[in-house]
């Protein structure tokens, strides 16, 4: 889930006339966290009564065995994977393809988080490319794809969007891995359309969750004001692209100085191109709003009953550092899913598919051969 940079030395807005603007819209700010908590009571009650399992057992991720699937070192030289643009409905979508050489690789589709890109997942379909046939989608208005027709950002849209591509593609079922708020795209299309999904990987999945958490982006509560976030958004577009690209990796990362210098040319270069795209702010802010808005969803809408529902064996993986999604969350998710595992990787942040890819290729590969052994049975006797 890419974000905004924290304010350095200063206030966000950076004058003392935004200053004023952000005291007059402070008594907004204090109505609606008070309606954001009242239904987050709501939102947390009201799926216990639904098939949530808080009792059931966890279960811990068994990772991929080295010696049947030999995970090659990732290669920091790795350039992103070539691009096709296509068209879905009214959608302009930017896909990146990871080639197999395997003949009976499976097919795979990732989903990035908020503010993210496909070249999110360059590493880790690289890793996975001897066993999963990857695409990775620039959802509508992020990466190099166009924004969606009429402007909706909302979770619900973002979800029919993937199941769109799977039906033109004919991909599926995927295994399919989300990030952030591609994690909760993600449990709407397993829940929704169990025959498109194989198994689903879930990396720090932006589920609700609104209680303030200490070390968060300071700006986040300021883009949910209207009126008020696209200006943030503006101020920030007028710092370097390397400060900016560099605070996310600080927000999203448990040690930033880990990043290849190639792969923050990388992120520079796409804020870069990025700024020249008209539906850049408003992707971000609306696609934030979609997301917030779901939160609130209760009873068979919601985003845990989503997830209560869901048929395809699953992971879950979190980084114990994770800033923006508190890892808090983890056990609840895993117990809530029929059929996943969890693993919590210590020292890593919110994006440990970018932090530590060999490792969450493993709790892939180990979903993986967790439903093959399952499926084994039906292949013998068919």
């Amino acid at each position: 889930m890419d974000t905004t940079p924290p304010a350095q030395g200063r206030t966000p807005l950076g004058s003392r006339a935004l200053l004023q603007s952000r005291r007059l819209a402070q008594a907004t700010r204090l109505a609606q966290a008070t309606r954001l908590a009242q239904a987050t009571r709501l939102a947390q009650v009201r799926p216990l009564q639904l098939r949530t399992r808080p009792s059931q057992p966890l279960r811990t991720a068994t990772l991929g065995s080295p010696a049947e699937y030999r995970l090659a070192a990732p290669n920091p030289d790795r350039e992103p994977w070539p691009a096709t643009e296509l068209r879905i409905g009214g959608n302009r979508i930017n896909v990146r393809r990871t080639p197999s050489a395997n003949p009976d690789a499976e097919p795979a589709l990732y989903v990035h988080g908020l503010g993210g890109a496909s070249t999110n997942f360059t590493d880790l379909a690289d890793l996975l490319s001897p066993w999963l046939d990857g695409h990775a989608l620039d959802l509508p208005g992020f990466g190099r794809s166009g924004p969606p027709p009429g402007g909706d950002y909302s979770i619900a849209a973002h979800t029919r969007l993937v199941i769109d591509y799977l039906e033109l593609t004919g991909r599926g079922p995927v295994h399919l891995v989300g990030n952030s708020m591609g994690g909760a795209i993600s449990i709407q299309v397993a829940a929704r359309r169990p025959d498109l999904v194989r198994t689903l990987s879930l990396v720090s999945p932006a589920v609700p969750d609104l209680r303030p958490k200490k070390g968060s982006d300071a700006l986040m509560p300021l883009l949910l004001v209207p009126g008020l976030g696209a200006r943030v958004l503006a101020r920030l577009d007028e710092l370097p692209p390397e400060r900016r690209v560099r605070a996310v990796i600080e927000l999203c990362f448990a040690h930033p100085e880990k990043v290849p210098p190639n792969r923050l040319a990388e992120a520079v270069a796409e804020l870069q191109a990025r700024r020249g795209y008209a539906w850049a702010a408003e992707a971000m802010l609306r696609s934030l709003r979609g997301l917030v808005r779901s939160y609130l969803t209760v009873g068979a809408r919601s985003p845990w009953y989503a997830l209560s529902q869901i048929q395809a064996p699953a992971v879950v993986v979190w980084g114990q550092l994770d800033r923006l999604v508190d890892v808090a969350n983890a056990p609840r998710v895993a117990r809530t899913l029929p059929d996943a595992t969890l693993l919590v990787l210590p020292d890593i942040g919110h994006t440990a598919q970018l932090e530590d890819p060999v490792s969450t290729a493993r709790a892939i590969l180990g979903l993986l051969a967790r439903a093959n052994a399952a499926s084994a049975p039906e292949r013998v006797g068919s």
